[in-house]
């Protein structure tokens, strides 16, 4: 079993993980966090370690949705299925585009996102507000608890205050993180910093102001954060704070209006020169041992996935059980239960058409083409539309996960091989680098899925990055975004199956371009408003 922030086998820290959540989450939070009413008690603090414990519940709350098992949630009133934050993460990035279909359409939320049809009652759009705001509350309280004037009056020591330096930064880093997708997603927030005044109304942050406060605290924190691949595992360092940079530049045309294609290459630089290099095998990146194989040398920030001490429905246990066919019953070779979740998840035709024949022996090609038609005319025949064999609960070294349901297998949320694609985009939009060492980057990404066809300057186009993209990241949580920066999201320029609740795709509103905030959420804080078109 695995610890949030250790590599090794002992249970230690998940113990001291639970107890950060149990404190740090009180019954004015447990509303719907769209406040930021998180109070710790001073009792926790009667030993020094207690901050690295809340701390830990930081994290935490990427993984876990409470502290009573899997199906316990610390949100009153919204289900732990729509909520956990890797989960709702990929439904409305992933889902809602055109590489996944989800058989079971009467689970909460689901029928409305892959067929484009939400609105602000959306249970799942509830899940991801609420999750984000709740780790921007859990930063905001440890920020308040490591305030100099509290480790005064605790008589704090010299050397926990040394550690507290990193472990500030690192709250300010997943607060930051968690903006990065309200921006995204919603395009506004409750904002709410240390400072803002408990039992007060947060104001709300528009995608302009949430871009000026991530940038410019992720460029403040980084004197204070670990060195790239300096941390211990599961906590953030220089190099996640580069990949948020990285990711608001590249998106920045969307997000503001301005291009940031050369702030996008500096961050690119920035993290490829920190000693990261991708793993041996492509799928060691999404197998039950990526925490200790060579993918840990590729992974630049996961969420924590283990079998036994984490178990959640987070989006490896979803994956690779619902990937798992209908027709193929192949689960024992994934290490979950033969049958699996019964053919929960597929693949949309678009998706499936992007790997021809010069794609037979790519690594990244993990198809299962027997017997199948490639067309899903009706979603709930799970027997139509192919299956993916991509996550799985296997090691690297032939063994399996220790759970056949809950799976340890890490969720990468950032990794490498983005970089490299990022890079290559941004020097294509104009914002410098070179061509040879974008060539370099894509064909290492081939080299490495054992895929001979490497590429020339000729073929190095925007749309050959769109594709290239969705082949190497499928499944892992970007696709929507990618979608909506090269402008073929909304609009009936791309159709693919099931957009907009057409068997073979109709034009989607510009509005969909971003979320509706929830019905719930602006009940909560009346300084919100609905997003236009909703």
């Amino acid at each position: 079993m695995k610890t949030i922030f250790k590599m090794n086998k002992s249970v230690g820290f998940i113990c001291l993980l639970i107890v950060a959540l149990i404190f740090s989450c009180t019954d004015d939070l447990n509303i719907v966090p769209n406040d930021d009413q998180t109070v710790l008690s001073e009792d926790l603090f009667q030993k020094e370690t207690a901050y690295k414990q809340v701390l830990a519940g930081i994290y935490a709350n990427l993984a876990l949705t409470g502290t009573d098992g899997a199906g316990s949630s610390n949100l009153k009133n919204i289900d732990a299925g729509t909520s956990q934050f890797g989960r709702v993460l990929l439904y409305v990035q992933t889902l809602a585009a055109d590489q996944m279909i989800w058989s079971y359409e009467n689970d909460p939320g689901t029928r409305e996102l892959q067929r484009n049809i939400w609105t602000a009652q959306n249970p799942l759009l509830l899940g991801m507000f609420s999750r984000a705001h709740l780790s921007i509350a859990l930063s905001n309280a440890f920020l308040r608890e490591t305030a100099d004037e509290k480790l005064d009056s605790r008589d704090v020591s010299a050397s926990t205050r040394s550690d507290i330096i990193a472990y500030r930064a690192e709250a300010r880093l997943m607060r930051a993180m968690a903006y990065y997708y309200m921006m995204d997603i919603f395009g506004k927030a409750n904002f709410t910093t240390e400072d803002t005044p408990l039992n007060s109304q947060p104001e709300v942050f528009d995608r302009a102001q949430l871009f000026t406060f991530i940038e410019s605290e992720l460029k403040d924190i980084d004197a204070d954060l670990v060195d790239p691949r300096q941390n211990e595992y599961g906590r953030a360092d220089k190099a996640v704070a580069y990949m948020v940079l990285a990711k608001i530049y590249l998106n920045a045309q969307v997000y503001i209006g301005t291009d940031h294609y050369a702030d996008c290459i500096t961050y690119c630089d920035k993290i490829i020169s920190g000693g990261y290099s991708l793993a041996t095998n492509y799928l060691y990146n999404f197998m039950a041992d990526n925490n200790t194989n060579s993918a840990k040398n590729e992974i630049i920030f996961p969420i924590i996935s283990d079998g036994l001490t984490t178990q959640n429905f987070g989006p490896t246990t979803v994956m690779i059980n619902g990937s798992v066919g209908s027709l193929e019953v192949n689960g024992t070779e994934v290490g979950v239960s033969a049958g699996g979740w019964g053919g929960a998840l597929r693949v949309r035709k678009q998706f499936a058409n992007l790997w021809d024949n010069s794609f037979s022996n790519d690594q990244r090609n993990t198809i299962i083409l027997e017997n199948r038609p490639i067309d899903i005319t009706d979603i709930s025949d799970r027997d139509t539309g192919y299956i993916v064999k991509k996550y799985s609960n296997a090691t690297s070294t032939g063994g399996f996960g220790v759970d056949q349901t809950f799976v340890d297998t890490d969720f990468p949320l950032y990794r490498l091989a983005d970089v490299y694609l990022m890079y290559a985009e941004a020097f294509l939009r104009g914002g410098g680098g070179t061509m040879d060492k974008s060539l370099e980057y894509i064909n290492a990404l081939r080299t490495r899925a054992n895929n001979s066809n490497l590429i020339s300057s000729g073929d190095l186009t925007l749309d050959f990055i769109l594709d290239e993209r969705s082949r190497e990241l499928y499944w892992e949580a970007h696709r929507r975004q990618d979608l909506i920066r090269f402008g073929k999201y909304t609009g009936g320029s791309y159709n693919w199956a099931w957009k907009g609740n057409g068997s073979n795709g109709i034009s989607l509103p510009s509005h969909f371009n971003v979320y509706p905030i929830p019905t719930a959420s602006m009940a909560a804080n009346p300084n919100l408003t609905q997003n236009p078109g909703y």
